[in-house]
């Protein structure tokens, strides 16, 4: 496969199933926006194997079928010439000296998924974020580039944290239907909450005690935006607006949660196409997310 196709096949798959994300890539100059498309390409398929429906063994060898297949893109022996995504990634990886390792993480993160690993404490869940978001982060960052990749890494990281507080949040009743819960065990507790639901599928915590908690929860990842946002000052502009567009989605999300905490019991909460296009073109422009 050519490898102009590879990375439009990557593109088409971010546009379907990164919806979020693609309105930020879009802004990026295409040899970044194909970069990143090749990154969030991957990420996805790992991310599809951990949440399928088929059973705990077949995803775990389908996560380690990944690993093998980073391994050969990793030491240049050729991905499989007809596997679109990874074409694009090893042509990346080239171009930008992608690290590959990250998506070990990501796929440890998975399999933590897989195993229904869940959380005692929030510096157990913040090394979780940092596996399956922090890693995309340090990816990201590759692409975008940066004076000083080791220096803002960590900034990366805290981004990444960012965002998957806010996809923990806005997916707490699917995941809890699903029987995962993130939330941090002496948390749920602290807020005398169990997440729990009854025959009738109403939730059996006391709704001021669920609000409570998600009030917490929205108010400490808000904390990790302002930390994150601190990578905007050192990219180039072009990627600048790919980042703010990104974060900014994601913060407006996490802000309509934090006033309406209510809401997000009720399902996910999402935001109109025009409103993400509007946070995409403010970013464009310069402006803060």
């Amino acid at each position: 496969m050519r490898t102009e196709h590879a990375y439009l096949d990557c593109e088409r798959i971010t546009r379907r199933q990164a919806r979020n994300f693609s309105y930020g890539i879009r802004l990026l100059p295409a040899p970044k926006r194909h970069a990143l498309s090749a990154v969030y390409a991957f990420a996805r398929r790992i991310d599809d194997i951990g949440d399928g429906d088929l059973s705990r063994e077949v995803r775990l060898k389908g996560l380690e079928d990944a690993r093998t297949d980073l391994r050969a893109v990793e030491s240049g022996l050729g991905p499989g010439a007809d596997d679109a995504v990874l074409v694009a990634l090893s042509d990346a990886a080239h171009r930008f000296d992608l690290p590959l390792g990250a998506f070990d993480e990501l796929i440890d993160g998975c399999r933590a998924d897989v195993l229904g690993v869940e959380y005692a404490t929030f510096d157990a869940l913040r090394q979780y974020c940092r596996c399956v978001a922090g890693s995309v982060g340090r990816l990201s960052l590759a692409v975008f580039g940066t004076p000083d990749r080791a220096r803002d890494e960590p900034v990366a990281d805290d981004l990444g944290v960012a965002l998957q507080l806010t996809n923990i949040l806005r997916d707490v009743v699917e995941d809890r239907a699903r029987g995962r819960v993130y939330l941090p065990a002496d948390e749920l507790a602290h807020f005398g909450c169990t997440l729990d639901r009854r025959d009738d599928g109403t939730a059996a915590d006391d709704p001021a005690d669920l609000v409570a908690l998600l009030e917490f929860q929205a108010a400490r990842a808000l904390e990790w935006y302002e930390r994150g946002l601190r990578l905007l000052d050192v990219l180039d502009c072009r990627s600048r607006a790919c980042c703010a567009a990104m974060a900014g989605i994601y913060r407006r999300l996490l802000t309509r949660m934090a006033l309406r905490p209510s809401e997000v019991l009720r399902g996910r909460t999402s935001l109109p196409d025009w409103e993400k296009a509007l946070v995409a073109g403010v970013a464009l422009a310069g402006g803060a997310p």
